[in-house]
């Protein structure tokens, strides 16, 4: 080719790419991080033609410096100021208008009640009396009487003793709940941020692709590439936009997700503020499985459980003694007018029924209850081998991406860059090489955001599903 040609080229390369280029071939320069004060856009739903997407303003990013990417895509406004949102500030929105919270302290509440009304003494009985009615002419005896039951065999202290595990049950059941929600919050939170980067990355290649295809165009008029060429630039920048489309979709459902576990779902979107790139969580299997056997409050109340199980066996025990009635009458006779009492013991006879069917089925609570233990021991286990495996895996993602892939495809692109300024590559070898770098870049964040995922899983016990139906625990007291 010959060197006017070459220069010609390189020229108008230079003058359509020059801060594309610049911002994807610095060898020094990573992924944009999140800073604590983001930029911020509302991101429109343009290119939507399924309707998918409302008017509505999406959640706002974080972007660097755009061009005119938007183009077929529909305008971008910028929005109002507004502070972003960290994670403390979403845990503590969902703390105080998550619904299932509130549902799991009323169950907490009725344990509490059904304790209080366990221990409650039976009432005694009061009523009139008339006996020998129309003997001898006159009204017989007239007068009131007084009874009381007295409960033996220690059975309401033994009653209170199992709504008191029923209460312990209902306070494990709200922490495991609370948990559930903040892991819901976490891996939004987490979701919403790497989106924002995946949309950020995704406008840098609409942009060079845009500009890519007006470079091609200009060096198609001055014939120094071909039809093909121009073609080809086309059909990177319309993957590019489409790649964008998915990506603001993406984000607008993760922002939907998160609000709605939130409790808000008229929250108006807002910036996230965070980092996701620095201090990666590491974990051990053997130290995983012993915190989550030590500290998991689904295995607690499982154990909490069998000692429910032990007191209500005892307390079917004690049901085999029977109570005392006790009752005392006062009686005035109308004829003689003299005052007698009557007194009342009285006590059933545990002839036929001495509680043998409620206390076979409390024994066969109890070993359900210490097998649920062990069943409950085994799904964590089982659970946490999955998701210790989606660990391991995401984070040697992450490090052969930190360590080897991004690295060598900015390498290659400035390779491909020098070798183009010098006419060694041609323009869609530089092309491929900037493709390859930016998706790079976005299977990098996919990874990130898989291990983001599988940490709060760990952290949080494997507690999910913030907005699923709270299991009471069934009171056992007739």
């Amino acid at each position: 080719m010959p060197s006017c040609h070459r220069t010609t080229r390189l020229v108008l390369l230079l003058i359509a790419l020059g801060g594309g280029l610049a911002l994807a071939a610095d060898p020094g320069r990573q992924l944009p991080s999140i800073s604590a004060e983001p930029k911020k856009v509302w991101l429109a739903a343009g290119g939507d033609s399924g309707g998918g997407l409302p008017s509505a303003p999406l959640p706002p990013v974080e972007v660097g410096r755009r061009g005119d990417t938007a183009s077929g895509l529909g305008a971008i406004p910028k929005a109002a100021e507004q502070a972003a949102l960290t994670l403390r500030d979403l845990e503590q929105i969902a703390l105080e208008c998550n619904p299932t919270l509130v549902q799991a302290s009323m169950a907490i509440q009725a344990a509490q009640g059904n304790y209080l009304q366990a221990g409650l003494y039976p009432n005694p009985a009061i009523g009139y009396l008339a006996d020998e009615v129309g003997n001898d002419g006159g009204a017989g005896f007239q007068g009131g009487l007084v009874g009381q039951e007295i409960i033996t065999g220690g059975k309401l202290r033994l009653a209170r003793a199992v709504a008191s595990h029923e209460v312990q049950e209902a306070r494990l059941v709200w922490e495991a709940q609370r948990r559930r929600v903040l892991n819901d919050v976490r891996a939004g939170y987490y979701e919403v941020l790497l989106a924002q980067r995946m949309v950020e990355v995704a406008e840098q290649l609409v942009r060079i692709g845009e500009e890519g295809v007006q470079a091609t165009e200009k060096l198609f008029a001055a014939q120094e590439v071909s039809r093909a060429d121009v073609l080809q630039a086309q059909l990177e920048a319309d993957k590019a936009r489409l790649n964008l489309i998915e990506a603001r979709n993406s984000l607008a459902a993760a922002w939907r997700r998160l609000v709605a576990v939130l409790g808000r779902p008229d929250m108006e979107p807002v910036p996230l503020a965070g980092q996701v790139e620095k201090d990666l969580p590491r974990f051990e299997w053997q130290e995983a499985l012993e915190a989550l056997w030590a500290q998991s409050p689904e295995l607690a109340q499982a154990r909490a459980g069998v000692e429910r199980a032990q007191c209500e066996l005892a307390r079917q025990y004690a049901m085999r003694v029977p109570n005392l009635g006790v009752a005392a009458a006062v009686k005035n006779d109308t004829i003689s007018h003299y005052t007698v009492a009557d007194v009342e013991l009285s006590l059933p006879l545990p002839l036929f029924d001495r509680n043998q069917g409620r206390i076979l089925r409390a024994q066969a609570d109890l070993v359900a209850a210490r097998n649920e233990v062990r069943r409950v021991e085994l799904v964590l286990y089982n659970r946490l081998a999955a998701a210790f495996e989606q660990y391991a895996i995401s984070r040697q993602r992450v490090e052969t991406y930190t360590q080897a892939i991004l690295p060598n495809a900015q390498k290659s692109l400035d390779l491909v860059r020098l070798g183009y300024r010098e006419g060694e590559f041609g323009y869609l070898s530089l092309l491929t090489a900037q493709r390859t770098y930016f998706e790079a870049s976005l299977d990098y964040l996919r990874s990130l955001k898989e291990f983001w995922l599988r940490c709060v899983e760990l952290e949080g016990l494997l507690l999910r599903g913030g907005l699923e139906p709270i299991q009471r625990p069934e009171p056992s007291l007739d």
